[in-house]
């Protein structure tokens, strides 16, 4: 009688000879598997390989936009619009790469998928079951990740800590992957060695426990980064390989470092590009290029003077701590601009509440420059439009984004066009003059309730005015920025606007929505409000040109 196998087929990739490297976490979330699958990533990368990076994450919800950014951190929206983990913002920078929706997957995505599937016949009768059905419509995406982008290396960091309920099946996945081609998997655990202050000496044994864990789910590590906050020695090395059943070699220590932009060049030293090439069965294409990358990190310490930016946020407050990582990206926009101008970032995290009732307004003088990035809702609004009114009336160089653009266009409204009733459909939709009004196409989402991924969302095309600072910036006619948003300015108030001295530097093709709006140079040095993210597409090697330009005003404003 002939055998049968009755183990799943999972080998149906079209990408030949595709390698994929797992990047899972031990003993504690936080100790940076982003920034580490990142710098593998990066360093990969200058070995000549084209690589790919994505990120599970282990939540029902379906995609990140639903999430509470301040327990979350910030929502990163990819170029075909699906609200993601700020991780998959990590990946863009460091590889400075567009990354598609494939790429970002969570528990909750994964199992609508499955359920889709199953109710259009898909499974052909069969029982559809947890597993193996889920791990493979992981493993599904994951292949099919490597396919779009044509990549050697599929790099896949895996959300939370090994021994969690809800990560199983993503271990599952990872499992049945190495049982089916075990030459092309390598599993990275990120771990994290305590130096309790009580004791002053480093242990292993948190690790211990988590690499048991994950042996426990059927999956080995094959390389230990040992996160700590001082670099880890030569005998806790070889007690690791011991009792992790890994060579002492593939144990990489990862101290704490001033910079994550530091981590790829440290990497590099303990020779990890190699090592993992060694694991893959992989030969380099090309000795380690990262000269520009290094050029970049050496520019970020060497600034000839510091510019003073204070970013006007609701968000910061998570109880007694300041949390600036739902603004990731846009502090580290800031950082990219002024590093390229050979400027060291001073950045203050302001919040808007402090300032609704005027009082503390002056201490705004000693900045440079105010930034108002993207938010939702009513609270903090009358802080930031003091805040708003305070730097254009001051001449200080003011960046709205988003949220920030409709505020400065309604604080122009409410003081300059003396429309005192002035407000936005998100915070009074019965106002007499919603200068902000919901877009039509969402109405019909509020009024259904389709709230989640249902926002004006990914790359849109504007078309920008000559003779503007905007347009001095790009250097463009056209371009293509990557949006969230709901709300709008109201069509009908524009000639209003532009008559008492807004321009509207950028708009969509149709000329119906504004992008972009500005105060001419002889008004205020720059005054500015895009209703985009330029922040998304901002890259340590790129950095996006209108913060480029806020920063060069800023620098100036704070040294004429």
């Amino acid at each position: 009688m002939p055998k049968v196998s009755i183990r799943p087929k999972i080998s149906n990739s079209k990408v030949a000879n595709a390698k994929y490297i797992f990047v899972v976490g031990g003993v504690m979330s936080g100790v940076g598997k982003g920034i580490t699958a990142s710098s593998v990533a990066t360093i990969l990368q200058a070995r000549g390989f084209k690589i790919t990076a994505m990120k599970i994450d282990p939540y029902i919800n379906v995609d990140a936009g639903t999430m509470n950014p301040t327990e979350h951190g910030e929502v990163f929206v990819l170029k075909d619009g699906l609200e993601t983990d700020q991780d998959m913002g990590n990946y863009e920078r460091f590889l400075n790469q567009d990354l598609p929706a494939i790429n970002y997957m969570t528990t909750g995505s994964v199992y609508l998928s499955v359920i889709e599937k199953e109710r259009n016949l898909e499974y052909k009768g069969k029982n559809v079951e947890v597993v193996p059905d889920i791990p493979l419509e992981v493993i599904r995406r994951i292949k099919k990740a490597g396919e779009v982008a044509k990549a050697d290396i599929v790099l896949v960091e895996v959300g939370g800590t090994v021994g969690e309920y809800q990560n199983i099946l993503f271990l599952e996945a990872i499992r049945m992957m190495k049982t089916e081609n075990p030459d092309d998997i390598a599993t990275v655990m990120v771990s994290y060695l305590p130096v309790p202050g009580s004791i002053g000496e480093m242990k292993t044994k948190p690790t211990q426990t988590a690499v048991r864990a994950l042996n426990g789910a059927g999956v080995f590590a094959d390389m230990i980064i040992a996160r700590s906050p001082v670099g880890i020695d030569d005998k806790r090395k070889a007690k690791i390989a011991t009792f992790c059943n890994v060579r002492s070699e593939n144990v990489i220590s990862a101290p704490d470092v001033p910079s994550i932009y530091d981590i790829p060049i440290n990497f590099e030293q303990a020779e990890l590009s190699e090592k993992l090439c060694h694991l893959l069965h992989l030969k380099p294409k090309k000795t380690t290029d990262l000269t520009a990358w290094k050029k970049f990190v050496t520019k970020s310490k060497k600034g000839i003077d510091e510019v003073k930016i204070a970013v006007v946020g609701k968000y910061f407050g998570s109880g007694d701590f300041v949390l600036s990582d739902v603004y990731l990206s846009v502090l580290e926009a800031i950082k990219y601009s002024a590093y390229n101008q050979n400027l060291q970032p001073k950045i203050t995290y302001l919040s808007s509440q402090d300032f609704a009732d005027g009082k503390k307004l002056k201490d705004l003088k000693q900045f440079d420059g105010i930034l108002v990035p993207g938010g939702f809702g009513s609270t903090g609004i009358d802080g930031k439009l003091k805040v708003i009114e305070y730097a254009r009336k001051n001449k200080i160089p003011y960046f709205g984004i988003c949220y920030g653009m409709q505020l400065a266009v309604l604080e122009y409204a409410q003081n300059v066009l003396k429309l005192t009733d002035a407000s936005t459909a998100e915070i009074n939709p019965k106002a007499k003059n919603l200068v902000v009004d919901i877009m039509p196409d969402q109405k019909i989402n509020l009024e259904n309730g389709k709230m989640g991924g249902t926002m004006r969302l990914g790359e849109y095309e504007a078309v920008i005015k000559k003779g503007t600072i905007a347009h001095k910036a790009y250097g463009s006619d056209k371009i293509i920025e990557r949006h969230r948003h709901r709300y709008e300015i109201n069509p009908d108030y524009i000639a209003g606007l532009e008559e008492k001295g807004i321009v509207f530097s950028g708009v969509s093709p149709d000329k119906r929505r504004m992008e972009i709006m500005e105060l001419p140079t002889h008004i205020h040095p720059f005054f500015m409000g895009v209703q985009f993210h330029p922040e998304l597409v901002a890259r340590p090697l790129s950095p996006h040109p209108l913060f480029s330009a806020f920063i060069k005003a800023s620098y100036q404003n704070g040294h004429h």
